[in-house]
C-alpha cells in the first residue's frame, strides 16, 4: 500500500511533525482520507511504542489547533500492521471549508489542501472564496429559541460510559453559538424541547390505513434515538421456519443494517428545515426518510464508497462519545452489504432507504434438509453471512453478538469443530490477525440455503 491523495504515512508523532497541516489539509480535501501513525513514507510498518500516550497527543493537537473546530470530523483507532501496533487517523472532509491552523488564520500559512501526496498551501484567492460559500444553515450557528435548556439525559449517557461532563461541557461539546447562546445542538439534546420523531405503522401498503403511531420525542435526541431502535427492534418480529431438526428463526430486517440506518437517518438529518426524520412500517417494507439532501461536493459514489462529509458534526460527535456511532463511514457499507444500492432513494430535500419484506431477508430460513442435518441454528448464521475471509469481530458485528465468549462456544467453535470454517493461520489459533473462512463443506451448506431461498 503506497501514499495516495488520501492517504499519508508519518514514521512517528514528534513536536517536530506538523500533523495539523496533514489533518487540515484531508479537512479540505473533497474525500477527506486517511493518516497512519507507524508507517515509513515507503511504506514500511515500524509500529508506534506509546499507543495511548500517541493517541492522546494526537486528539489534543488536532481539537485544539484546528479551526474552526474538527471535532466531530476524525477518528483515532490502533490497528495491527505486519505485528505492530500502528495509528490510524481517519479524516472526513468537513462542511465549513476553509479549515486551518488557529495559529496563522486564514491564510496560505494555515490553510492546507491535499494535491496528490502532499499537503499544499492553499492560495488566498480560493480561502476566500471557500470563505464565502461556507454554509450557513449549520445547526450549531443557528441559535436556539429556548434558552433555558437543562441537560440531565446527556449527563447521564455521559456518566453510563464512564465519562464526566466537566463545567465547561456547553462550549466542549459546542452548543454554544460564538456570542455565548445556546444553538440548535443544545436545544436538541436538552431534556425538554419540540422536537418528536413519529414511528408509524400501516396495515396498507400505502399510507391509507394507519394503525399506530407513536412520537418519540419531546427530550434528549439521544433517548428519543433509544426509543425509536427499541420499537423497531420490537416490529423486527422473529421469522420462523421448522427444519427436521430445529427450529430456524431469522428476523425481518438484518439487524445491522437497522441499527445503522436509524442512527443515520437521526444524526444526519437536516433540522434546519425543523423537519425531524420518520420511520414508516408496511406489511411488505420499511421506511426511513430523513430531510436533507446529499452534501454539494459528495457524489452518490462517493456516498455508497463510504465517504463521510457529516452534516451535523456535533451530533456525530457526541454520539460517538456515548457509543451509539462508532466510526465515520462506517455505517452505509454496513447497509449496503445487507441491502444493495437499490435501497436507497435521493431526491431534491429527503434521503429514503427502504428495507424490503423478501426472501432474500430470510435466506439461513431454508437450507436444505441433508445440508442443515448437523447445523445447529447458530452455525447456520454464521455460515450465512462468512464471506472471503473475516475476522471474529466483524463477524460478531454482522451477527449482533456483544459477549466474545459466547459467540466462541455458540457459534465459532461448532462451526468450526463440524468442519464448516477454518483458521486462515491454524498453527497459530489465538494470533490477532487471525481470519475465518468457509471449508468446501461450509460452502455445500452457504449453497444449500441459496438454492432453497
Amino acid at each position: 500500500m503506497t501514499e495516495t491523495s488520501r492517504i499519508e504515512y508519518k514514521r512517528e508523532l514528534t513536536p517536530e511533525l506538523d500533523i495539523e497541516k496533514e489533518v487540515v489539509a484531508l479537512l479540505n480535501y473533497k474525500e477527506g482520507g486517511y493518516i497512519y501513525i507507524g508507517i515509513d513514507k515507503d511504506g514500511s510498518t515500524v509500529g508506534v511504542n506509546d499507543i495511548d500516550d500517541c493517541m492522546l497527543r494526537l486528539k489534543d493537537r488536532i481539537k485544539h489547533n484546528i479551526s474552526p473546530s474538527a471535532m466531530g470530523l476524525f477518528d483515532i483507532a490502533e490497528e495491527q500492521k505486519d505485528g505492530h501496533s500502528i495509528i490510524k487517523v481517519t479524516v472526513a472532509s468537513g462542511i465549513e471549508k476553509p479549515y486551518f491552523k488557529t495559529k496563522y488564520g486564514m491564510t496560505p500559512r494555515g490553510a492546507y489542501l491535499r494535491v496528490g501526496t502532499s499537503a499544499e498551501p492553499m492560495p488566498q484567492e480560493q480561502i476566500d472564496r471557500l470563505f464565502a460559500m461556507r454554509t450557513r444553515n449549520s445547526i450549531g450557528r443557528i441559535v436556539s429559541n429556548r434558552q433555558d435548556l437543562s441537560f440531565e439525559q446527556l449527563r447521564i449517557y455521559y456518566d453510563e460510559r464512564g465519562k464526566r461532563l466537566n463545567d465547561n461541557f456547553k462550549r466542549t461539546l459546542e452548543l454554544l453559538t460564538d456570542d455565548g447562546k445556546y444553538n440548535y445542538v443544545a436545544y436538541l439534546l436538552a431534556d425538554e424541547n419540540g422536537n418528536s420523531i413519529k414511528v408509524a405503522k400501516y396495515s396498507s401498503l400505502d399510507r391509507c390505513d394507519l394503525v399506530e403511531n407513536n412520537e418519540y420525542g419531546y427530550c434528549s435526541l439521544i433517548k428519543a434515538t433509544k426509543s425509536v431502535l427499541s420499537k423497531l427492534d420490537i416490529e423486527n418480529k422473529v421469522a420462523a421456519t421448522i427444519t427436521p431438526m430445529e427450529r430456524i428463526e431469522t428476523p425481518l430486517w438484518n439487524k445491522v443494517a437497522l441499527r445503522e440506518a436509524v442512527i443515520n437517518a437521526i444524526v444526519h438529518n437536516d433540522y434546519s428545515f425543523e423537519v425531524p426524520p420518520k420511520f414508516e412500517v408496511f406489511p411488505d417494507r420499511l421506511e426511513i426518510t430523513s430531510a436533507g439532501r446529499l452534501p454539494e461536493s459528495l457524489s452518490k459514489e462517493e456516498f455508497f464508497n463510504g465517504i463521510s462529509i457529516p452534516r451535523n458534526k456535533e451530533l456525530m460527535r457526541i454520539y460517538r462519545d456515548v457509543e451509539l456511532v462508532e466510526s465515520l463511514g462506517s455505517g452505509i457499507p454496513r447497509i449496503l452489504r445487507a441491502y444493495g444500492k437499490d435501497c436507497f432513494k435521493f431526491t431534491d430535500n429527503f434521503i429514503r432507504i427502504t428495507f424490503p419484506i423478501s426472501a432474500h431477508d430470510h435466506a439461513s430460513d431454508h437450507a436444505s434438509d441433508h445440508a442443515s442435518d448437523h447445523a445447529s441454528i447458530q452455525v447456520i448464521k454464521l455460515v450465512s453471512v462468512l464471506i472471503g475471509e473475516m475476522g471474529r469481530s466483524e463477524l460478531q458485528e454482522l451477527l449482533s453478538i456483544r459477549n466474545r465468549d459466547y459467540f466462541r462456544t455458540d457459534y465459532l467453535n461448532p462451526a468450526i469443530n463440524n468442519g464448516y470454517i477454518e483458521l486462515t493461520i491454524p498453527d497459530k489459533p489465538n494470533s490477532q490477525n487471525q481470519k475465518y473462512r468457509l471449508t468446501a463443506k461450509g460452502l455445500a451448506l452457504k449453497e444449500a440455503l441459496k438454492n432453497n431461498t
